[in-house]
């Protein structure tokens, strides 16, 4: 049989932050998609991926 888990394994486990932490603002960061649609010269559109790591102190100028 499993081990059973106990609360205080669960809140230790809960507390663990996942991913990298800003040394700006010290908050943490989010790998995002960002997708940006171009318009080509033949006039169709295009699409732009690209992975970014959003945090508080940059999240307005990449959701704006």
């Amino acid at each position: 049989m499993a081990k059973q888990q106990d609360f205080a394994e669960k809140v230790k486990k809960a507390g663990l932050e996942k991913g990298i932490k800003c040394k700006v603002c010290g908050g943490q960061k989010i790998s995002t998609l960002f997708i940006n649609s171009i318009k080509s010269g033949a006039g169709s559109y295009r699409f732009n991926r690209v992975q970014i790591q959003v945090c508080k102190c940059n999240e307005k100028s990449v959701y704006v």
